[in-house]
C-alpha cells in the first residue's frame, strides 16, 4: 500500500480533482435514495435514473409503493437487470417500513441492513447520503480504483472497506466515495485506465508497478481453458448489495 504521506497527498489530489463530486442516482428523500440504490445493483446509474423518472411521479413513498403490486411496479423498472428480484425486494421493503417503521427510512446501518436487498453497500449509500452518517460505500469503482492507487491492499469489499477508513479522516469517507467513483468513471477504467493524464500517477501503484513490469521482457502467457460466464454471480449480487 501507498505510505501514509502518500495516501494523504493522493486523497488531496482527488478531492481538487473533484470538488463538486455527488451522488449519480436522483432522489428527493431518503426512500427515494433506497430504492434507487437497490435498483441500482448490477445496474448502470444512467438506467436506474430512466426508470425512477417513470415510477417517482406516480409512487415515491413507502405507502404508495407498499400499496402496489407486482404487476403495477414491474412495467416502471424491468429496464433495470433483474428487476423481478428487486422489485420484490422494494415491495417487501416498502411494506417492512410502513408496518414497522411509521413509513421512515432507518437512519441507522445496522437496520437498514435487515431490509429486503439491502446490504452493506446499499445501507451505506443510504446512510451517508441520506442522514449524513459517515460512511465509505465500496462498489465496483470504489473497490477498483482504491486498490489500484494503493490505499487499500485487499482482495474483498469488506477489507477494502475497513482499509479505506483507516486511510480516510472519518469526516471525508462520504466525499471520498465519491472522489473514487467519478476517477473511475473519468480516468480509471476497469480495462483502459487513462494512465498518462492521471494526476496521481506519480504514486499510483499500479502505473509505477506497470512502469517497472514494462522494463522486463514479457514472459509467455499460459494457455488457459476459458470458461463461460453464468448469470448467476451477477444474480447473487443483485440479491443483497
Amino acid at each position: 500500500m501507498l505510505t501514509k504521506a502518500q495516501k494523504t497527498e493522493a486523497l488531496h489530489i482527488l478531492a481538487a480533482t473533484y470538488p463538486n463530486a455527488k451522488p449519480a442516482l436522483d432522489f428527493s428523500s431518503p426512500f427515494e435514495l433506497l430504492v434507487a440504490t437497490i435498483l441500482s445493483a448490477q445496474s448502470t446509474d444512467v438506467m436506474v435514473n430512466k426508470c425512477t423518472t417513470q415510477l417517482f411521479p406516480v409512487a415515491n413513498t413507502p405507502e404508495q409503493i407498499a400499496a402496489m403490486t407486482e404487476e403495477e411496479l414491474f412495467p416502471y423498472i424491468q429496464r433495470c437487470g433483474f428487476f423481478r428480484l428487486k422489485g420484490r425486494h422494494i415491495l417487501e421493503t416498502a411494506r417492512i417500513l410502513v408496518a414497522q417503521y411509521g413509513g421512515e427510512v432507518p437512519a441507522d446501518l445496522d437496520k437498514l441492513q435487515t431490509l429486503p436487498g439491502v446490504g452493506r453497500k446499499t445501507a451505506n449509500v443510504v446512510g451517508s447520503n441520506a442522514f449524513g452518517i459517515p460512511a465509505i460505500a465500496v462498489d465496483t469503482h470504489v473497490f477498483r480504483v482504491s486498490n489500484r492507487i494503493g490505499l487499500a491492499h485487499a482482495s474483498n469489499v469488506q477489507k477494502t472497506e475497513e482499509q479505506l477508513q483507516k486511510a480516510i479522516p472519518r469526516e471525508n469517507w462520504t466525499a471520498a466515495h465519491h472522489w473514487l467513483i467519478y476517477h473511475g468513471r473519468q480516468i480509471c477504467d476497469a480495462r483502459k485506465p487513462k494512465c498518462e493524464i492521471c494526476p496521481i500517477s506519480h504514486i499510483c501503484l499500479y502505473y509505477q508497478g506497470g512502469k517497472q513490469a514494462a522494463k522486463k521482457p514479457a514472459a509467455k502467457k499460459p494457455v488457459t481453458k476459458k470458461v463461460n460466464k453464468t448469470t448467476q454471480t451477477a444474480k447473487a449480487a443483485a440479491e443483497k448489495e
